[in-house]
C-alpha cells in the first residue's frame, strides 16, 4: 500500500489549484521564451508580419478568455451543486476532481496569463522585432489549444454533474479502491482473526486523541515501526473505520513508551468524512445512498435504482476476478502487521440493504434484486452463495410486508427461488 507522503501528493495532485498554477507558471515561461530566442531570428522574418498582428491577436485572447474562464467557473460551480442535490453529498468530491474540468480550467487560465504577459512585454519593448515573431507562432500554438480545449469542453458540458455520469464515477472509485484491496489484502500484512488472541489481555492498545474516520493507514511504516521495536503491531481500525479515544485503533504485543505510542498512532490519517482510496466500503454507502435518493417519494427515479444495482453487480464481481500477479497479491510484505480484513459480508450489507429497505414497494426493483442476487449465487466463492442467499430472503421478506398486488408478490417469490448454500 503507499506510504502516507504518496497518499497525500497523490491527494494534492487532485486539487484544482495545483493545476492551474502549473499551467500558469507554464504560460508566462512559455510567453517570456521569445525574449531568450529573439536573437536567433533573422532579421528579415520580422518585415513579413505585421506590427501589430500580435498585439490584437494577445488582446483578443486576454479579453475572450476571462469571460470564457468566468463562464466555466459558473458551469463548474453549478454541476457541483447539481450533484449534492441530484445524486449525493458524498459524490461531490469526485466531481469536483474530474481531471478534465481541471485541465480545460486550466488552460482558460493559463491562456489568458500568458496573453496577459504578452502584452506586458510587448507594450515595454522587451522583445524587439525578433521577439515578435517568436511570440507570433506561439500565439497561434496557444490559440491550437483553446480551440482543442473548447471542443473537449463542450462535449463533457453535456455530462458534468448528471447523475448517470456521477455514479459512474462512484462505480470506478469503488471497483479501483476493492482491486488495491484485492491485491494487497489486508494492507499488506497478515489477517487478523477476532480469536487469535491479538487483540485484548495481555496486548496493549493503542489509541488515537481524534475522532473521525480513518482515512489512510501507512502500513509500511507501522512495520517499519514493528521491526525496530521487535513487536507484532495488530490493526483494528482500518479505512473507513470511526474512531474515537475510547476505542483502540491498533495493539501492540507489548508495552510501548510513549513515543512509540505516538508514532504508532500518527500512521493513521483521521479526517472528518470517509476517503474514496482505501475504504470500498464507502463507494459502496455512497452507491446505494444514490439509490435510496433516486426511490424517496420525492424524486421516484426507480430507474436509477436499478443502474446502481447492476453497478453493484459489477464491483462484486472484482472480488473474484483473477489477480493479474497472484503470488504478490498472496505475498505477506509485512509480517508483524496483523489487519482486520475486509468482509465480503459488510460490502453486501452496504450495497443491498439499504435498496431493499426503500424498493420494497416496488415490484421492478425487488425483481432486479432477486436477479441480480442470483448472478451472485452462481460465483465461484461458497461466500457469495451464503450472502447472496441471506440477502434473497431479506428482500423477499420486506416485498412481502411491502406490496399489496398478490400477483407482484408472486414474481418475486419465483425470483427468488436459489440454490440451496453449501
Amino acid at each position: 500500500m503507499t506510504s502516507r507522503w504518496v497518499w497525500l501528493i497523490s491527494r494534492v495532485t487532485r486539487r484544482i489549484w495545483l493545476r492551474a498554477t502549473l499551467f500558469s507558471i507554464l504560460a508566462v515561461a512559455t510567453a517570456l521564451v521569445a525574449i531568450v530566442v529573439s536573437p536567433y531570428i533573422p532579421v528579415g522574418l520580422s518585415t513579413k508580419i505585421g506590427a501589430d498582428a500580435v498585439d490584437n491577436i494577445l488582446g483578443i485572447i486576454a479579453s475572450s478568455m476571462l469571460t470564457v474562464t468566468t463562464f466555466s467557473l459558473s458551469t463548474m460551480v453549478s454541476a457541483y451543486s447539481a450533484a449534492t442535490t441530484n445524486v449525493t453529498p458524498r459524490a461531490t468530491r469526485l466531481v469536483m476532481e474530474d481531471s478534465t474540468t481541471q485541465n480545460v480550467l486550466a488552460t482558460f487560465i493559463g491562456s489568458f496569463l500568458f496573453s496577459l504577459v504578452g502584452i506586458i512585454a510587448l507594450t515595454t519593448g522587451a522583445y524587439g522585432e525578433q521577439g515578435r515573431i517568436v511570440l507570433f507562432f506561439v500565439t497561434i500554438g496557444v490559440i491550437v489549444v483553446i480551440v482543442v480545449t473548447l471542443l473537449r469542453w463542450i462535449d463533457h458540458l453535456s455530462r458534468l454533474g448528471r447523475v448517470t455520469e456521477t455514479t459512474q464515477r462512484v462505480e470506478a472509485a469503488t471497483v479501483k479502491a476493492l482491486r488495491a484491496s484485492k491485491s494487497a489484502p489486508h494492507l499488506g500484512g497478515q489477517p487478523l482473526d477476532a480469536a487469535s488472541g491479538r487483540i485484548g489481555h495481555p496486548n496493549h492498545p493503542i489509541f488515537s486523541s481524534d475522532i473521525g474516520y480513518v482515512q489512510h493507514v501507512d502500513a509500511a511504516a507501522l512495520s517499519a515501526i514493528a521491526e525496530e521495536a521487535e513487536i507484532d503491531i495488530s490493526v483494528v481500525a482500518i479505512p473507513g473505520k470511526l474512531a474515537d479515544p475510547s476505542e483502540a485503533i491498533a495493539w501492540s504485543s507489548s508495552g510501548l513508551d510513549d513515543e512509540l505510542t505516538h508514532r504508532i498512532a500518527s500512521c493513521f490519517t483521521i479526517a472528518d468524512t470517509r476517503s474514496f482510496e482505501q475504504d470500498p466500503r464507502f463507494g459502496a454507502s455512497v452507491l446505494s445512498e444514490i439509490a435510496s435518493r433516486a426511490l424517496s417519494p420525492a424524486v421516484n427515479d426507480p430507474g436509477t435504482a436499478i443502474d446502481v444495482i447492476s453497478r453493484a453487480l459489477r464491483i462484486l464481481a472484482v472480488w473474484v476476478e483473477p489477480q493479474e500477479d497472484p503470488e504478490r497479491s498472496s505475498e505477506v510484505r509485512y509480517p508483524r502487521l496483523h489487519v482486520v480484513p475486509l468482509r465480503l459480508q459488510d460490502l453486501f450489507d452496504d450495497l443491498f440493504t439499504p435498496i431493499a429497505r426503500d424498493g420494497a414497494g416496488l415490484v421492478e426493483v425487488g425483481l432486479r434484486l432477486q436477479k441480480t442476487f442470483k448472478a451472485l449465487s452462481r460465483m465461484s466463492e461458497r461466500e457469495f452463495r451464503l450472502d447472496a442467499a441471506r440477502h434473497s430472503r431479506e428482500a423477499l421478506a420486506r416485498a412481502e410486508a411491502s406490496l399489496h398486488i398478490e400477483a407482484d408478490k408472486q414474481r418475486i417469490r419465483d425470483a427468488a427461488l436459489m440454490p440451496a448454500a453449501d
